[in-house]
């Protein structure tokens, strides 16, 4: 952190009350800033006092700032200075994110309104899954150095596939990575240097991500499904991502999906992993010799460039990807579902066929607007990765600049 940035991190003191006021203005700042200090207190039912009072720590931790325009009230008196969060294009505060996948991870820096500052991929097809993560890190160390300059960094976040325990910073199985038990946070705090680390399955951080920054319906209820590489879903009600004993909610790459009958590693057939991932989906268009290679990305490249039997083929995947979130659909009933699907992320005519095939098949959603494509679009993963770390920041400001301050 340089020298002349905000000082973030001084340890605050004070009861329970004091930490969750200072997340409720800053939660109300987040949601409708620029504000004035009594549209604050209008908005969170805080006190002026209480506003004031925690507008002021968290200008002094670097989290807030005061704007150059004043607030117009519609009454006399002295006009009131707003306050909106302190982002990265002013010289605030960012979270790095990586996310790691099977063959690329994606680097980021992310304010805190959920902007990508930069980002960058990092190809790793083949590479040793077992010294990846130090690989990974000097990537990162390398992107922090050429783009954060003078902002203050909070810290990184990691997202990644398979059954992951935040809360003991480790990857409890990635079968795809052949990773068991593997405490990646400390792994990647020691190779970068030491800074705060949280890891988070990938399906839960974009959740996250859009109850953070995303539609309003999310903050009520949502699914979220991913489809890459890795199968696997999350559920979000009031504002918390769920979690489960172990932390191993979110397992759907055996959900069967209707009418499908492609065989899976698991002994039977019809299991939205076999069906759907982006694996299933290469390895289709390989055999059809739609593509040189068994590569998903080859496959959109091909039907974004005119191939019929490529646009086909993401529609077929489309279309199982549809049926499953009816699936989902009817048995949580959420206000949103929300897909991270390489196609649909890309082109919203594959959005519109899960859509479609979702709709049909459910019965309880006949209104195809409830299921959407993440509000980032193709910067999905790194705000996903950045929220990872950003999530315990907005819910605990104070505590959590403390333990940021302690990482230093």
């Amino acid at each position: 952190m340089s020298p002349s940035a905000p000082a973030l991190g001084s340890r605050p003191a004070g009861d329970g009350r004091r930490e969750v006021n200072a997340a409720t203005v800053l939660r109300t700042v987040r949601e409708h800033g620029p504000l004035a200090r009594s549209a604050i207190a209008r908005l969170s039912g805080l006190s002026p006092a209480a506003v004031s009072r925690q507008a002021t720590d968290l200008l002094r931790h670097g989290l807030l700032r005061e704007l150059p325009e004043r607030a117009e009230t519609g009454r006399l008196g002295r006009p009131q200075i707003p306050v909106d969060l302190h982002l990265g294009a002013t010289g605030g505060p960012v979270a790095g994110g990586v996310h790691l996948g099977v063959h690329a991870s994606t680097l980021g820096l992310v304010d805190l309104r959920g902007g990508v500052v930069a980002r960058h991929s990092v190809q790793h097809a083949g590479a040793d899954p077992r010294v990846l993560p130090a690989t990974v890190a000097r990537e990162l160390r390398a992107f922090l150095d050429e783009h954060l300059g003078a902002r203050p960094l909070l810290g990184i976040g990691a997202a990644l596939g398979g059954w992951v325990d935040p809360d003991h910073g480790r990857v409890v199985r990635h079968d795809a990575l052949g990773w068991y038990h593997r405490p990646l946070a400390a792994e990647l705090a020691r190779g970068l240097g030491g800074p705060t680390v949280r890891v988070d399955n990938h399906a839960r951080a974009v959740a996250q991500s859009e109850i953070l920054f995303g539609r309003p319906e999310a903050r009520r209820s949502l699914v979220h499904l991913f489809v890459g590489n890795v199968v696997d879903a999350a559920l979000g009600i009031a504002g918390v991502v769920h979690q489960g004993p172990g932390s191993a909610a979110g397992e759907v790459a055996h959900l069967p999906v209707p009418d499908s009958t492609a065989p899976c590693a698991c002994g039977r057939s019809g299991c939205l992993a076999a069906t759907a991932s982006n694996r299933a989906l290469g390895e289709t268009a390989y055999r059809r010799g739609i593509v040189p290679d068994p590569d998903a990305f080859l496959v959109v490249d091909a039907a974004a460039t005119g191939d019929r039997r490529a646009d086909r083929l993401l529609r077929e995947r489309a279309r199982a990807v549809g049926r499953a979130v009816a699936l989902l659909l009817d048995v949580l009933n959420p206000d949103l579902v929300v897909v991270t699907e390489l196609a649909s992320l890309l082109d919203t005519r594959y959005l519109e066929e899960i859509q479609g095939a979702a709709v049909d098949l459910s019965h309880v959603c006949d209104d195809p607007e409830r299921i959407v494509s993440p509000h980032a679009g193709p910067a999905t993963m790194p705000v996903a990765a950045g929220t990872v770390l950003l999530n315990p920041l907005f819910r605990n400001p104070l505590q959590t600049l403390e333990e940021i301050a302690d990482r230093r």
